[in-house]
C-alpha cells in the first residue's frame, strides 16, 4: 500500500518480498555505526523483524516506517516513517538509507514527505527525532529539515549519547 509520493519517491508499507532488502539495510556499515545492531542475520529474521516491527507499529499507532523506493525503478533505497518510542514524550521521524542511495537528496526528500504526511494527514501538531552526536550528515539533515536541537542524553536503555530534535509545525520559529 502506497503511503505517499514525492517527486522522486514512493514511501509505501513493507510487505513479503523485502526481507533480502531489510536484511542487507539492517546490516550496512551505517545502519550498525549510528542505529545498532538489531540481530537480523538472513532473510528469515529479517521478515521477522518486518512483521514485528513495521508492520505492528502501522497496525497499533497508525503510522510505522515506510520503506522508500524510487519511482523510476523501483528499487528500494531505504527506510523513512514515524515511530513512537517509549524513551521520547512525542512521535519521531525516522529513515535510514542504503550507501548506493546516499548523498543523493532521497533522505531530504523522503523526510520532508514524511512531515507533511505528519501535519496533513495525521493531524500531528509536532515531531521529534534522534541520531548520535557523530553521525554529521543526519544532523545536518534534521537542521535542514527545520529541526531545533532540544537535548543531549543518554535515553532509558540505551549506553550511547543521543542528540534530540524537535519540531512543531504550528510554529517553527524559537521564542
Amino acid at each position: 500500500m502506497i503511503i505517499l509520493e514525492t517527486t522522486r519517491l514512493v514511501l509505501r508499507l513493507f510487505n513479503s518480498t523485502d526481507a533480502a532488502f531489510v536484511n542487507e539495510l539492517l546490516n550496512s556499515p551505517g545502519w550498525l555505526k549510528h542505529i545498532g545492531d538489531r540481530g537480523i542475520r538472513n532473510d528469515e529474521d529479517a521478515a521477522r523483524w518486518i512483521t514485528e516491527r513495521p508492520l505492528a507499529a502501522q497496525q497499533r499507532d497508525g503510522f510505522s516506517f515506510y520503506v522508500v523506493t524510487e519511482k523510476s525503478s523501483g528499487n528500494a533505497l531505504g527506510i523513512c516513517g514515524l515511530v513512537k518510542r517509549d524513551a521520547l514524550p512525542l512521535t519521531d521521524i525516522g529513515y535510514a538509507f542504503l550507501e548506493s542511495a546516499q548523498g543523493q537528496g532521497y533522505a531530504h526528500e523522503a523526510a520532508a514527505g514524511v512531515m507533511r504526511y505528519a501535519k496533513e494527514v495525521l493531524q500531528m501538531q509536532e515531531l521529534m527525532a534522534i541520531t548520535s552526536p557523530e553521525n554529521t550528515a543526519s544532523n545536518q539533515l534534521l537542521q535542514k529539515l527545520g529541526f531545533r536541537l532540544q537535548e543531549e542524553k543518554i535515553l532509558d536503555g540505551e549506553t550511547e549519547l543521543t542528540r534530540i530534535y524537535h519540531i512543531a509545525f504550528t510554529n517553527t520559529e524559537q521564542h
